[in-house]
Order: C-alpha cells, then sequence, then structure tokens
C-alpha cells in the first residue's frame, strides 16, 4: 500500500535558482472539469501576444524537503498550464478527445529532450561511476541520521518514477515499487542500475502519451495533485523535479566517496 506521505531525507543542500517564471493570466476562477482543464491547455501555454510559454529546468536544488517539492512542482505547473483547480473532482479515466496539435507534439519534443539529454543521462552515469562497494554508502559525519544508501537513493528514485508514471498512463502503479523504496531482490549494482533504467522508459512511455486523449490518467497517492487536478504533464513533470531532487544527494554521495560527477567533466 502506497502511503500518502514520503519520508525525506535529512541531506539538504541549497543550490542556486535561475530564471524567472513569466506570470500566466488565466481565465476567471470556476469550477473545471478535468476534459475542459486538458482543452484549456493550449490557451494558458500562450502569453498575451501568441508566444508559446515554457518551463525551464535547472540544475537540482539538493535535498529538497517535501513542502519545498510541492511549491517547485505547482509552480513549474502553472507554468506550463496544468495547476489543479477542481481539488474536489474525482479521478478522470477519460479525456475529450484532442487533436495532436502543434502544441501538444511540441511538449513531446521538449519533454523526452529534457528525459534523455539531461535528467536520465546524468542520473544513469551518476549510477554507474559510484564503484560497486560503494553502494552501501551513507555519511555519518554531520547532520545525517537516517538518510539513505546510495543504493537506496537509486531505487527510491527509480520507484518513484514507475508510481507517477503509470498515473500519468492510467495505470496501477507496480507492486513491486512498494511505498516508493523499490523490490528487495534489486540488490547489486547492475541490478540497481537496470532497474533505474527501466523506469525512465516507462517515463519516456508516458511522455510519448501526451496529447493523447485514448489514453486516461488517473491521480496517484504520493502526487500532490489529486482527484481531478491530475493531468499527465503535471505527472512527469513532477517526476523530473523528483529525479532532480535525489540526482543531488547521489552527487554529494560520489564527491564524498572521490568520485566527480560524470556531467560535472564535460
Amino acid at each position: 500500500m502506497l502511503s500518502t506521505s514520503r519520508r525525506r531525507d535529512d541531506l539538504r543542500e541549497n543550490a542556486p535558482r535561475s530564471g524567472r517564471t513569466t506570470p500566466i493570466a488565466g481565465p476567471p476562477e470556476q469550477s473545471m472539469s478535468s476534459s475542459a482543464l486538458e482543452v484549456k491547455l493550449l490557451d494558458l501555454n500562450r502569453d498575451s501576444r501568441g508566444t508559446v510559454l515554457r518551463s525551464t529546468f535547472h540544475q537540482p536544488t539538493h535535498g529538497v524537503n517535501r513542502p519545498m517539492r510541492i511549491r517547485s512542482i505547482a509552480v513549474l505547473a502553472i507554468a506550463i498550464g496544468v495547476a489543479p483547480r477542481n481539488a474536489g473532482a474525482q479521478s478522470h479515466t477519460a479525456l475529450t478527445p484532442l487533436a495532436d496539435t502543434t502544441e501538444m507534439a511540441r511538449e513531446r519534443a521538449n519533454f523526452r529532450l529534457m528525459l534523455t539529454g539531461s535528467v536520465r543521462r546524468n542520473i544513469v552515469e551518476a549510477a554507474e561511476a559510484m564503484p560497486a562497494d560503494k553502494f552501501g554508502f551513507a555519511p555519518t559525519v554531520g547532520e545525517f541520521a537516517n538518510v539513505r544508501t546510495f543504493g537506496r537513493e537509486i531505487k527510491h528514485l527509480a520507484a518513484t518514477n514507475y508510481i507517477l508514471a503509470a498515473a500519468a498512463l492510467g495505470q496501477s502503479a507496480p507492486a513491486d515499487a512498494g511505498d516508493e523504496e523499490g523490490p528487495d531482490s534489486v540488490i547489486t549494482k547492475a541490478q540497481h542500475v537496470a532497474y533505474l533504467e527501466r523506469s525512465f522508459d516507462v517515463l519516456a512511455k508516458a511522455i510519448d502519451a501526451i496529447g493523447d486523449a485514448r489514453i486516461p490518467v488517473k491521480s496517484s497517492p504520493i502526487s500532490p495533485f489529486q482527484g481531478g487536478t491530475a493531468t499527465r504533464l503535471s505527472l512527469i513533470a513532477e517526476a523530473l523535479i523528483h529525479s532532480y531532487d535525489h540526482y543531488g544527494q547521489m552527487v554529494v554521495y560520489l564527491r564524498m566517496n572521490g568520485v566527480v560527477p560524470p556531467a560535472s567533466r564535460r
């Protein structure tokens, strides 16, 4: 059973943020169905001049706590036009058919680029860079009580990818994802990396479904987007933010073991 709360690590490290989100003036506040919200997405992604507004991903804030993470997700959701409107609505299982518009095609392309060109590449390379005998490493000096080991960071990150991607595809989360901790059968370095890679494969399938009205969307108990407020874009954005949250922690673990993260060598 997935819990509605996350146990967050005590490892925290602030990283500078850059860029500003352009405020978007939406329509008057009113209750809106999930299908109507999907239709409104195209209008909300444009400014007064008709220019498509985009969200810019930056380097991760290391160890963001859950309230900050929820705020970050909400800001990003507003920026891409998928902010929740009707928190009391029920989870939707079907969408009003939408044409495969140019905007939706661009959203798919942008999310694919962010996943393959940055998030997936950096995280998988970081996992591969850590020596196998250090997957059980966790900091002990300083305020690091009860933090996850390097291996458990990877499993947690991957399990969350599985859970959120499943919701974005209208599916139930895999049973072995557990309470965001991943399967006990994943033990070796090779198994950790393979589990991580497969989780990004599933997230890529969710990205490919952007704009496809035939594929339903479900809410997830681990997400702040509940009931009819969940959209495919918001769940995918949440997974990417969460992945980089834990990538930041993986980077600290690597450096504490004398390993320069591959992304920093490029």
